[in-house]
């Protein structure tokens, strides 16, 4: 039989070592009866057995000492924060690194001068047989002028200016031959008009 110091309630329990309701130690009641504790019979050594040989019953003392009380876990315990993920440092790299690779030489854009240079001899070649001319020579020479604008102004992205140029002197050309072949037709008209009239 185990009682509570603090609050005198007592426990039938022999594995309990601690109060329930306040956590204090419990300590040992000696249980009174009416029955006296038992003796122990001594037996005689036989005379061969020397006192100092005779078993001895030494036993120490020892008092069973109560663990240390430890407080319940609480029922609903708040739930702890997730840990946050930290990333490790980045690597850095010792020693010789390569150098980079060259770059690639980038080779301007000549698409527009070549467009009017091919319009421009069109123009003057199959143009004045067939007046499509007319269409293609005005076309060959604003693309002309505006490859040789965007060659100025970023010569390293366009290039051509050289075809540009070309483009617009032979676009002009068509319109020259045109315009030379107009005269003719004109002063031939106009000579025949006034031999009509003699």
């Amino acid at each position: 039989m185990r009682r509570c110091p603090k609050c005198n309630q007592h426990y039938a329990d022999e594995w309990l070592t601690f109060c329930t309701q306040d956590g204090t130690s419990l300590v040992e009641v000696a249980q009174s009866t009416s029955e006296p504790p038992p003796t122990l019979l001594k037996s005689d050594m036989p005379p061969s057995v020397s006192p100092t040989e005779q078993p001895t019953l030494d036993m120490p003392d020892r008092v069973a000492s109560p663990p240390p009380f430890v407080p319940p876990p609480p029922p609903f315990a708040p739930p702890s924060p997730p840990v946050q993920y930290i990333p490790p440092p980045p690597m850095q790299q010792s020693g010789w690194a390569p150098p980079p690779p060259p770059p690639y030489p980038v080779r301007p854009q000549q698409s527009l001068a070549a467009a009017s240079l091919i319009l421009g001899i069109l123009s003057v070649t199959l143009g004045l047989c067939c007046y499509f001319g007319i269409l293609t020579a005005p076309i060959g020479l604003v693309m002309g002028i505006v490859a040789v604008v965007q060659n100025k102004n970023e010569p390293t992205k366009y290039g051509g200016k050289g075809m540009a140029i070309a483009g617009i002197i032979t676009s002009a050309l068509y319109f020259v031959v045109v315009l030379i072949f107009v005269l003719l037709y004109g002063l031939a008209f106009l000579s025949s008009g006034i031999q009509g009239l003699n």
